[in-house]
């Protein structure tokens, strides 16, 4: 690589995001713990900063720089816009609970900070080298976020869980990785693709590694056989941690599965689809019918997570620019759906108690019919219900399976909503319908106004986002056709 060919100002993004947080790491050194406060407030402008650094380096068409490794193109800028707002979200939302909890360290913000980066890279990556490198480095921050609250059992068991099975899955995919290589003679995603294409590959090894590689995949999304991380994750991690391993990874990892089989494999999209069809059903299924049967608010998420999941593969295996689209709106409406629904679990639960089950919702209209109202919104959004957000995201994402010629899979897909709104409507009703057991809890909903703030900009969202659907889609439309015109 020649000194003189290298453009930086595509990775301009990454450059910056690293330096801060850096910086921060150091500068929290310095700071005593009772003005942690410094830490969040660097943090958050860490994210701004970054922010102008995406609108400042975007371009419509794809570029490539460190000698074909990373690309910028408007699907990485805009799935990093998302990230940016979640990731700061989840700031905002942990901050109270943490120093409720005692985990309000520095070490909470350069993690989440680190998480983001290792997002940012795997959105950008052109290499199969680089797209393992920035998972690697987003799994192993969520491992350490997850672990942060030493003295809970729960969360240590939860981060040695998603972190055993998380090096099973990175060997996995890793394997697959070498098995692509060894049929193409290459990592580079666009070399790869080419020499898939023009028959130059072995089929066998690349069939081979298909298998590999997609389990890989799935572990990362959490779909069905490889979702036995999730609920116990979602349960045992903090719920502040949980408001973002539930959220931006999700938006990270299609990208991540975009990158591997819209643009690597995409030649051998006859091979991987079947995998994925059984993926898609198997998630909604499962994810679906357990979820019925929770108690536990986290884990009722966690099993409609792998259901959402089910919808996101459906987009994908569609294997069309109007698939891979819907499953990218899809995609950036579910992480602000999460955001919101485990938003409200972080605003409701306070020191010595936490907010996890059906019954610490009971009567909460009683208490605060704002905080009912955001609940109604991210569960009907959830559900697919108009005129939410999630409708829309859903009906595009079917729209796509029946252009492709699998009606019979959009026709699943619906059923499975009709189920999964069983239990979504059972949150709504024990809302606003069933009497409180804590009275006593309602005068202890207090939060700061930054997180009041966010929260009912997030819920907002939802609405707004579901009533005029056209400007994100249309967005999230020609983000993919510029960068899939690019390959």
């Amino acid at each position: 690589m020649s000194w003189a060919d290298l453009n930086l100002m595509p990775a301009l993004p990454e450059i910056v995001l690293l330096c801060a947080a850096l910086a921060i790491l150091i500068i929290d050194l310095f700071v005593k713990s009772e003005r942690r406060g410094v830490t969040y407030a660097l943090s958050m402008l860490t994210l701004i900063g970054t922010a102008v650094a995406v609108v400042a380096s975007w371009v419509p068409y794809p570029v490539l720089t460190f000698s074909g490794m990373y690309i910028a193109d408007p699907v990485s800028s805009l799935s990093k816009l998302g990230l940016l707002v979640a990731v700061g979200a989840t700031f905002v939302y942990a901050r109270q609970y943490a120093h409720d909890r005692g985990f309000l360290k520095g070490e909470l913000f350069t993690l989440g900070l680190f998480s983001l980066l290792g997002m940012f890279v795997m959105v950008s990556a052109s290499h199969f080298l680089t797209l393992y490198i920035g998972l690697e480095l987003l799994s192993l921050s969520l491992y350490a976020m997850i672990a942060m609250s030493r003295e809970s059992i729960p969360a240590t068991e939860a981060a040695m869980k998603y972190f055993v099975l998380g090096a099973l899955a990175s060997g996995l995919l890793l394997y697959g990785i070498s098995m692509v290589y060894g049929a193409t003679g290459s990592l580079q995603i666009s070399d790869v693709a080419h020499a898939i294409g023009a028959g130059q590959a072995n089929t066998t090894l690349v069939s081979f590694g298909l298998v590999f590689i997609i389990a890989g995949l799935a572990f990362k999304l959490g779909a069905v056989p490889f979702h036995m991380w999730v609920p116990d994750v979602y349960q045992g991690a903090p719920t502040a941690v949980t408001v973002l391993i539930g959220s931006a990874p999700k938006l990270a990892a299609f990208v991540f599965t975009f990158r591997f089989l819209a643009q690597a494999l995409a030649p051998a999209a006859v091979a991987w689809q079947p995998m994925l069809v059984i993926l898609a059903v198997a998630s909604l299924v499962l994810g679906n019918l357990a979820a019925i049967m929770q108690t536990n608010i986290k884990r009722m998420l966690a099993y409609s997570t792998i259901s959402h999941m089910g919808f996101l593969l459906i987009g994908i295996l569609a294997a069309s620019p109007s698939g891979y689209t819907a499953a990218l709106f899809y995609a950036i409406t579910y992480m602000l759906t999460a955001l919101a629904s485990f938003g409200i679990l972080v605003a409701l639960s306070r020191a010595g108690f936490e907010c996890e089950t059906m019954d610490d919702l009971k009567g909460l209209n009683q208490k605060n019919a704002w905080y009912a109202l955001l609940v109604l919104f991210a569960m009907f959004s959830m559900a697919g219900i108009p005129p939410m957000v999630g409708f829309y995201a859903k009906f595009a994402v079917l729209k796509a399976a029946v252009d492709a010629g699998l009606l019979w899979l959009a026709v699943v897909g619906v059923m499975m909503s009709l189920i999964g709104a069983f239990y979504y409507l059972r949150v709504v009703k024990v809302v606003y319908f069933d009497d409180a057991t804590d009275t006593s809890s309602g005068d202890n909903l207090t939060i700061g106004g930054d997180m009041k703030l966010v929260l009912g900009l997030n819920g907002l969202a939802l609405l707004v986002l579901g009533v005029l659907p056209n400007g994100l889609y249309a967005a999230c439309l020609e983000a993919m056709r510029q960068s899939l015109g690019g390959m």
